[in-house]
């Protein structure tokens, strides 16, 4: 993982004391090491400057490479001056950490029955998130590009009492939100019933007033109750809708 220290180490059982080691990052030479007297040489310009004051060479010629970033991911080559041929190669891959994935409900869908949710993660790279039920998975979506965002969306029941839970990972860590769904899923807001409508009918001592306020009264009822009717349907249409070769993974 990033800001950690690696050491890719050289095959001492092939080395003789009159070698001299070289490092590579792909073909760019970084560092190299005299076996007979320990001297050292660091290319601290190599590759733009990126391992400037951050590499390391032991007595066995092995390379330590602290403060890691995602930037140091690679192939990294050990050689002698008597072969072309490396004595090691080395596939590096360093993670960033991840950040905590984040559940919300989609305000753009309404259901008196469902709630629908997104999990979303921002600024990931060489991830998958995932939606589990209990320990059942239920979905998922992987990405290896650089710096993207990533979104999962799930329909639960009000009254499902189920564990969910919204899971980001890579090969070394995880991260899991757990989803409470009394805090994050509010039923959508009520249009009041027809019954509350109609309960505001006048009285039998007040319907004297004549045949015209019943015929208006009972007008507004059935508009009003026409209008609840389409909301509704129009909300339920909504929702509807050949070498040695180490792999490191840090």
């Amino acid at each position: 993982m990033e800001g950690d220290s690696v050491t890719l180490n050289t095959d001492d059982t092939e080395l003789q004391t009159d070698d001299q080691i070289m490092w590579r990052f792909g073909q760019i030479l970084l560092a190299k090491i005299h076996k007979r007297d320990n001297k050292r040489r660091f290319y601290s310009d190599s590759a733009d400057g990126r391992f400037r004051d951050r590499l390391k060479l032991d007595q066995t010629g092995s390379l330590i490479i602290t403060n890691t970033r995602t930037t140091d991911s690679g192939l990294y080559q050990v050689h002698r001056t008597r072969t072309e041929t490396p004595l090691n190669i080395f596939s590096l891959t360093v993670y960033a950490p991840l950040p905590i994935p984040v559940i919300t409900r989609d305000s753009s869908q309404c259901s008196s029955s469902y709630c629908s949710l997104v999990c979303s993660v921002v600024n990931v790279s060489a991830v998958t998130l995932s939606w589990y039920k209990g320990n059942s998975l239920l979905s998922s979506i992987s990405e290896s590009d650089l710096s993207i965002s990533l979104s999962l969306p799930l329909e639960v029941e009000y009254q499902d009492k189920n564990t969910y839970s919204c899971v980001l990972n890579n090969p070394i860590s995880n991260q899991t939100t757990h989803l409470d769904i009394s805090e994050v899923c509010q039923t959508c807001a009520a249009h009041p019933p027809a019954s509350a409508v109609t309960s505001q009918n006048p009285s039998s001592s007040e319907s004297d007033a004549g045949n015209d306020t019943d015929i208006q009264i009972n007008s507004t009822i059935i508009l009003q109750n026409c209008i609840y009717r389409h909301m509704e349907a129009f909300c339920l249409f909504q929702f509807s809708v050949n070498h040695h070769q180490t792999i490191c993974n840090i």
